[in-house]
């Protein structure tokens, strides 16, 4: 008996199709129409599942928040158990986007400047760079930093500065370059303990 492939729930495809279309394209480059006709879905489908495009693009990101921090963290606990290691190695998921095909710079840096402030998207975004900052925090205090907030502000200055680069160029020296400015800043902050 053939097994017939089922199709994803529309809002997955919706999602899905919207995910892809605004890595390449921006928010403001993708219209509604464009998502309904690439999904295979109806417009009052679409809105069923996202009442406006803003709310669509805020699922998108809320989808790349995940993503991301999940890619983050696991570079990090690749680098071992040492958090200031792993302050250093959470930049090897910065190095993975320069590698991956079709990467546009950053998803949120790139939200941020088609976004009015206090849009959704703008909202979410905002949020994402928050929680990634307490997570470094966290590692940067676990590490001994004398100031945790300072040090973790000038990492995640770091990993935006380079995705935001790879908007324009896609040199594989700029993440090295950025882990090791990573590295030099880490062990001024935390020094080794005897």
């Amino acid at each position: 008996m053939p097994t017939t492939a089922k199709r994803p729930p529309a809002r997955e495809r919706i999602l899905t199709t919207a995910e892809a279309l605004f890595a390449a394209h921006g928010l403001r480059g993708v219209g509604v129409d464009r998502i309904i006709a690439e999904s295979g879905v109806a417009k009052s489908t679409l809105y069923v599942h996202f009442p406006s495009k803003d709310e669509l693009a805020a699922a998108y990101l809320r989808r790349v928040d995940d993503s991301w921090r999940g890619r983050l963290r696991a570079a990090a606990l690749a680098a071992g158990d040492d958090p200031r290691e792993q302050l250093v190695g959470l930049f090897d998921a910065v190095s993975a986007s320069y590698e991956r095909h079709g990467f546009h710079g950053c998803p949120f840096i790139n939200a941020a400047a088609e976004s009015e402030p206090g849009s959704l998207p703008h909202e979410v975004t905002v949020a994402h760079k928050r929680a990634v900052r307490v997570w470094v925090r966290e590692l940067a205090e676990a590490a001994g930093a004398a100031d945790p907030d300072a040090l973790a502000l000038q990492l995640t200055l770091l990993v935006d500065g380079t995705l935001a680069a790879g908007k324009l160029e896609q040199d594989p020296a700029m993440p090295a370059a950025a882990k090791a400015a990573a590295r030099a800043v880490v062990e001024r902050a935390c020094p080794p303990t005897a």
